[in-house]
């Protein structure tokens, strides 16, 4: 009798090809960092150069964050803890550089508020990851309180109120490399955010990545399975304290200058915010988040001083409206754009993108025009907006200001179903061609 040998003459599964996976994954952090090399080059103002070294720091700090917020499913209120502690342990460590007492490049700082992150977060991890989900979040909280508050009682280690000021420029320059142009500082930021976004890439690639995936999703199960989901989150968060500590130790150099500030619940919370502005379900997410939040905060501060009101009504609007955060909106047009089905959404986003700038335009001016009304004398009571002259003593200012927001607003609502039914159209032809 003859055995049934049918099934191995079946068909094996494709297998993946692992040289173009490489291929593609070289490609892309080939771009970012021809990016990186670029960009000091079209933007070599001051100005630019600093805001684009404050976003590379922030790079590195909002994906460490996410390592524990996206990745492990841990929201923590204390992160900038870490970033803070590194900070000062590099500013004590080039100080001591400077006095001679410690022989260290500047380029291996980053390093030392990397090792200060993670010894810091072995500790307080040890404590805070034996809870999950909103306990982890209280512990969080009460241990940011408690190095905040000891911020202020231990003035040898944190300088008081005050802060420590260092100095980056240490010692003979490295092949003409002093790190005393800002051009020189942003490369060292540059190359230092390049190599940790590769490694915190790869390290969602590995098998304790893809188990903090899982312990996020469901605990229960991985425990299951055989793994112990506390000690899972107590990795996660130790190397999640190392590259925010890493973020530290480049914010040092920077700004030579560290204070209570950055490791305060106000850095924290900006943390949290870049993460999910970005989309902490995505890699690339908190990379945008702190791009955006970033540029925000450096030409909203430079231009108004109600910037505050409309950096949190912006976050107000993704929360309600695009709670995936920017990389969702970004994903979801992935299918049109692959079947070339995007530009039937054209026409909508265009009408309802030039409602949406008036309704803007006319919300700015109303609020511009009453904080000019609040401060009364010491911002006077005529000011220029957009290339129009503005005086806030004639009704005319604000008739005009109310009617521009209100008809953007009703142009804006009006505008929402034309959107509605190109994505009925999209969606219908996706499962047309899902169907054949």
């Amino acid at each position: 009798m003859k055995a049934d040998t049918s099934a191995l003459r079946m068909p094996l599964p494709a297998v993946p090809d692992t040289r173009f996976a490489l291929g593609r994954q070289v490609a892309t952090w080939g771009l970012v960092a021809a990016v990186m090399i670029v960009l000091p080059m079209l933007f070599t103002q001051g100005f630019s150069l600093s805001m684009l070294s404050q976003m590379g720091i922030a790079v590195i700090f909002a994906l460490s964050y996410n390592m524990l917020l996206g990745q492990t499913g841990m929201l923590s209120f204390g992160h900038a803890v870490h970033f803070g502690l590194g900070s000062f342990v590099c500013a004590h460590a080039l100080n001591r550089i400077g006095a001679g007492e410690f022989g260290l490049p500047v380029t291996l700082i980053p390093l030392v508020g990397g090792f200060a992150g993670l010894a810091f977060g072995i500790v307080f991890g040890y404590v805070t990851t034996k809870r999950s989900g909103t306990p982890f979040a209280m512990i969080s909280l009460g241990i940011a309180e408690m190095v905040a508050a000891s911020a202020l009682m231990f003035p040898g280690f944190f300088g008081g109120e005050g802060g420590i000021t260092t100095n980056r420029v240490l010692g003979d320059p490295v092949m003409g490399v002093s790190y005393g142009p800002q051009i020189e500082v942003y490369y060292l930021i540059a190359g230092w955010c390049l190599a940790c976004m590769i490694a915190m890439f790869a390290l969602t690639q590995t098998p304790l990545g893809r188990m903090a995936n899982a312990v996020r999703d469901n605990a229960e199960r991985v425990r299951f399975v055989g793994y112990n989901p506390t000690r899972v989150r107590y990795w996660m968060f130790c190397l999640a304290s190392f590259f925010a500590g890493i973020a530290g130790g480049l914010a040092t150099i920077n700004y030579e200058i560290v204070t209570a500030e950055t490791l305060g619940l106000m850095a924290s919370g900006n943390v949290l915010v870049m993460a999910f502005v970005g989309g902490v379900g995505h890699f690339f997410g908190p990379v945008i988040g702190a791009v955006l939040v970033s540029f925000l905060q450096s030409a909203l501060s430079t231009y108004t001083k109600a910037w505050l009101l409309y950096f949190g009504l912006f976050f107000v609007m993704m929360v309600l409206f695009a709670p995936g955060g920017i990389a969702s909106l970004f994903a979801v047009h992935g299918a049109p754009l692959r079947h070339g089905l995007f530009r039937r959404l054209i026409p909508g986003y265009l009408l309802s993108g030039v409602c949406l700038l008036v309704m803007v335009l006319g919300f700015v001016a109303l609020v511009e025009m009453l904080y000019h009304v609040e401060q009364g004398a010491d911002m006077g009571t005529e000011f220029d907006l957009f290339g129009l002259h503005i005086d806030v003593t004639g009704a005319a200012s604000w008739l005009a200001a109310g009617a521009v927001f209100i008809a953007g607003l009703v142009l804006f609502v009006l505008t929402l179903p034309v959107i509605r039914r190109a994505w009925t159209h999209v969606h219908g032809e996706l499962q047309a061609r899902d169907a054949a």
